[in-house]
């Protein structure tokens, strides 16, 4: 890729400005995305952390829903963080009756599953590809139940008896084109796993 990376941000609700701010710390240019025509031009596409069902149903009413679908079963590099994490998972548990998602990530996701706001909580954790820990932090955020074949785990919350059902938990994973995280990379000034995610891009 010989051209300036042009990353998109999914801009329906949620950490939008975060990581656009992150990704422009990067020198990155990056862009918020509403339309089908700003999801065309985009290198690579972020979904960012909010409120899984609300973004869906703007998706659908804004008529992304497909032009989204169909980009990343093209193979369009996307991360999605948090809520994020949810919209690219093929299965959910604790879903909305009616919950649908974007699809391409063989995973199955519990939605909320570390509890309410109040009950969001931070830790460092190993992620492939770093040297050293990330300092992640968890706002109702999903984990991941179970993986496909092609999902490679990137991290888990550490193994520790005093982080109880969160322990060893999934928390990062890739598949392909696909990453996600359950934690909110954009929170803080640690851009490096932005940085995992544009190398992901670099290398299609």
């Amino acid at each position: 890729m010989n051209h300036p990376l042009h990353v998109g941000v999914l801009a329906l609700q949620g950490d939008v400005r975060e990581h656009l701010e992150a990704l422009l710390r990067l020198g990155v240019d990056a862009v918020p995305v509403r339309r089908p025509a700003e999801i065309a031009a985009a290198d690579g596409l972020i979904i960012p952390g909010g409120e899984s069902t609300t973004m869906i149903k703007l998706a659908r009413n804004f008529d992304l829903l497909d032009p989204l679908r169909d980009r990343i079963a093209a193979g369009l590099p996307t991360f999605g963080t948090c809520a994020g994490m949810i919209l690219l998972a093929d299965r959910i548990i604790d879903g909305t009756a009616d919950q649908t998602t974007l699809g391409g990530l063989d995973i199955t996701v519990r939605r909320n599953a570390f509890g309410r706001q109040t009950d969001s909580f931070e830790t460092d954790l190993a992620l492939t590809g770093l040297d050293t820990p990330v300092h992640a932090v968890f706002i109702r955020a999903p984990w991941v139940e179970s993986v496909g074949p092609a999902v490679e785990v990137l991290g888990r919350v550490p193994d520790r008896a005093d982080l109880g059902p969160a322990a060893g938990r999934i928390v990062a994973v890739r598949q392909g084109a696909l990453m996600a995280t359950s934690f909110h990379p954009e929170v803080g000034a640690d851009g490096r796993v932005h940085e995992l995610f544009l190398d992901l891009i670099r290398t299609r």
